[in-house]
């Protein structure tokens, strides 16, 4: 069990850590350039994504489910659900404003010619199936 305990303190410290990292990034983000915010992005869905299969994973894990009280799991699901309703709606919004920009340019014809090309209907924005 000792090992167990390791390994739980081990992961809250590295996220107290990633935390922390991400705090120190993203100061004065408002004044970073373009490619310093596609970055900062990326990172922190790269981490979000890890965090979240890590997330699964525990919720799989027998010795987990086991001892899980129920109270811990409404209140995991009570904060789960403003991030996921939260993530829906970002998505929703950033891709309609980006529909916007780009529909508009495409009328300007200041589109960059290099992408300026029709993509198969059947492909999304990502160019992946939707998950639901």
């Amino acid at each position: 069990m000792d090992g167990f305990f390791s390994n739980l303190e081990s992961w809250v410290k590295r996220q107290s850590m990633v935390k922390e990292m991400f705090e120190k990034a993203e100061q004065n983000y408002k004044e970073l350039d373009r490619l310093a915010l596609i970055t900062l992005s990326r990172l922190a869905f790269q981490h979000m994504g890890k965090t979240i299969e890590a997330f699964d994973q525990w919720l799989k894990d027998p010795m987990i489910t086991s001892h899980m009280p129920r109270e811990m799991l409404v209140e995991l699901w009570s904060r789960l659900r403003v991030i996921l309703y939260e993530l829906i709606e970002l998505d929703i919004e950033h891709t309609s404003k980006f529909s916007e920009h780009l529909r508009k340019l495409a009328e300007e014809n200041a589109l960059n010619p290099l992408f300026a090309f029709e993509k198969e209907e059947k492909e999304t924005r990502r160019g992946v199936s939707p998950t639901i």
